[in-house]
Order: C-alpha cells, then structure tokens, then sequence
C-alpha cells in the first residue's frame, strides 16, 4: 500500500501479541494506544489496505463532525483538511496514521473464529484464511460498524427491471443524470445521496421514508452540534428530548407540508434505539424546493412498479436502497455469549463480556459525540486495560 509500509510480521512470535481485528481507524487507534504502552499489537485486515471501507463511501462524503474532534491518539489531523473532513482526505489521514506510528499490519488475512486458548494457558486462539491458527494474549474486534450491506426482502423484488443497488455501491450522481431516482432511507446516508442526486441532475428524485428522522444543523452560529451531543450525553433522556425539539423548531424548518413531519419520539430517546440524527447537509433546502419528495415507505415490488405503504405505486428507474449495514459478528464470536440479540457486542471499550477477558470491542456503536472521538477514547481505555494485566494472565477465563 503506497505510504504505508507493511512488514513482514510472523504471527506466532512469542511472547503471544494483542491481534487487533480490523485495520479501520477504531483497529488502527487501538494497535496506536496499545504500542505507546509498551504492548506489541498486530494488526490483522482481510483486505489489501488500511481504511477498506472508507475508500469504498460515496465521493461527496464529509465527516459530520470536526476535524479537531475527530482525531485519533497520538496524531491530530492536518489544519489543511479543513473543518469537515472529505472522504478521501481521512483516507489519506488513515495511511499516514499507520506510518507514523509504525504499526504492524498484516493485510489480506480474514480472522474467521475466536476461541479462548487452551485450557490452563489463558488468551485467545484465532483461525484465519488459509489455515491460519494464531494465539493471542488478547483480542481486540474493530471489524467495522459498516460492515456488511442489508438489503431488505421486499416482496416481488426480484421481478424490477430497474437499477436496484445498495448505497454501499453509490458513488455519485453522474450515471443517474435525467433519471427517477428513488431513495430507500432517510439516515444520514440516505439524506446525504438524494441530496447528492438533486443537485447532481437527477430529473426526479424522491426518499422513501417510513420513519420521520430528527434532523439538525452540522453547525450552528459556529457551534458544531457534535460539541453539543459531548455535552448531553450524560444527561437524563427526557431532559435532551426536550432541549433537541427546541433546538430543532429554532433551527430546523417544519418540513410537514412536504411529507417529512417533526418525529413524536424524543431525539435522545430515537439514539437509545439506534437512531441517529440526520445532520442537514442539504436535504431540508432540497426538500423545500420540491427537488427532493418525500414518500412512503416502500412494501414491496410488482414488475417495473414499487409499491408504497400508503398504496401508491411509482416507476422510478433506480433504487438506491440506503437501508444499513449488519456487523456480521455471529460466526466471529457468536458463540461466546458476548452478543445481544441484534447481533451487537453487549460491551465495548475496556469492559469485557463473563467469562470473555481480554476481547474488545470497539466501533460497533454511533454515539451523537461522533464515531472516531469514541473510538479514539475507547482505544485509550483498552490499553490502559490490557497494560495493567499481567501477560500471563491476559485472555479469557479459564473454563
């Protein structure tokens, strides 16, 4: 990979390393803070670079938060990047990271299984492609919040004719100009690409949306509103709902009359489900000016037709589904009790599951205080964790 060298690293030297799954910048951060602390982490990545699935987003793309809060430990982001970070510049800040810090990376090897070590030894076992079997004194999982494309099972699906794509597979609206486009999804990715499409020359573009979104500014007077979500993360859930819909009436349109009505359940309380606000990046301007529709939820698919929820039917001539991503962790660590029913890690950062010392978890949440300050702060605690184990008897408990 160019700017980053990547060593020939052999997997089985003792005494055992921390492997560190995944080489997005939550592994990255944590192999970082881990080697500042003296303790030797390898990274293992199944694909052929750093940063695999940033270089794989939409071109228009920007972090959501700023560049000052978004760094990672141990190395700020260049002033030059500006405020809001493009896509292709937190690629770039993601190979010097691994640089600058001399990271040791493996690349094109997939982790496949985790199992606590032999009995009596502690640590972790770990088979990997090609027949790999690595132990660990500990594990830590950053496979990636974004990692596998869901695409739902809409009924008939399989009789459009159209263009039907996830959004993972959306770059930018140049093959889309002149067509109807329809939207599955009113995220921050969805958000983002009907906007994108809008003012890209779509002739028509429409979102379907079957639950209104909270929606607010990136920024305000100057004031990020990521700064505002660090401030009242640690607040009492009725009191951020309330303080949310009066920062939205105040800064945000009433989009009813156009089919995007203010949500009824608290902005604070939607996060607790997994929802996150959309940061306005365009959609509500577009959404006003009629170049963005709002429709109901799509139910199924009938030949070149889309049926929606509200029994109208449309033709559009693409579908760009931005319906969310699964962390596929079931056949990693299923079997080890470490996940709730969702499929999500029951802990993360430096705390561990019973019986599952030793393996973290990080970047499988997306909190309102932004992604990489929450993956930068967890790697800070892992380390810290794992340092105060003695290596003997890091690793899982022994049955």
């Amino acid at each position: 990979m160019p700017g980053v060298p990547t060593p020939a690293v052999d997997m089985t030297t003792q005494p055992r390393p921390v492997y560190v799954i995944g080489a997005g910048p939550g592994g990255l951060a944590a192999a970082a803070a881990l080697r500042a602390r003296g303790v030797r982490a390898v990274i293992v990545e199944k694909s052929d670079t750093v940063g695999a699935s940033w270089r794989r987003h939409y071109d228009r793309l920007h972090l959501h938060t700023t560049r000052r809060l978004s760094a990672l430990p141990g190395l700020a982001m260049p002033r030059r990047f500006g405020r809001w970070v493009s896509r292709d510049n937190v690629v770039r800040y993601l190979e010097k990271y691994a640089e600058f810090h001399e990271l040791e990376l493996v690349t094109g090897v997939e982790v496949t299984r985790i199992e606590p070590g032999p009995e009596g030894e502690g640590g972790w076992t770990l088979h990997a492609s090609g027949g790999r079997v690595l132990t660990a004194a500990a594990v830590v999982v950053a496979t990636g919040f974004n990692h596998t494309p869901r695409l739902p099972d809409w009924p008939g699906v399989e009789s459009y004719g159209g263009r039907l794509l996830h959004a993972a597979d959306y770059r930018n609206p140049q093959p889309y100009a002149g067509q109807d486009v329809l939207v599955v999804g009113v995220g921050n990715t969805g958000a983002e690409i009907a906007a994108d499409l809008a003012e890209g020359g779509a002739a028509r573009v429409r979102i379907a949306v079957r639950t209104a979104p909270h929606i607010m500014r990136r920024s305000t007077a100057g004031w990020p509103a990521q700064r505002s979500g660090i401030l009242v993360r640690r607040l009492p859930v009725r009191l951020v709902d309330r303080l949310g819909a009066l920062v939205a009436r105040a800064s945000v349109p009433d989009l009813s009359a156009y089919g995007l009505p203010r949500p009824a359940t608290g902005l604070y309380s939607r996060v607790r489900e997994g929802a996150i606000p959309v940061q306005d990046v365009g959609l509500v301007d577009a959404v006003r000016a009629g170049r963005v529709e709002p429709v109901a939820a799509v139910d199924s698919f009938d030949g070149p037709e889309v049926v929606l929820a509200d029994g109208s039917r449309i033709t559009p001539d693409a579908v760009i589904a931005a319906t969310g991503y699964s962390r596929r962790l079931e056949g990693l660590v299923g079997h080890l009790g470490v996940l709730d029913e969702r499929g999500r890690p029951r802990v993360h950062g430096a705390r561990t599951g019973e019986g599952a010392r030793g393996l973290y978890f990080t970047g499988f949440t997306n909190p309102i205080s932004g992604m990489f300050r929450e993956m930068a702060l967890d790697a800070e605690k892992i380390a810290k964790a794992v340092a105060r184990q003695p290596a003997g008897r890091r690793g899982a408990d022994t049955p």
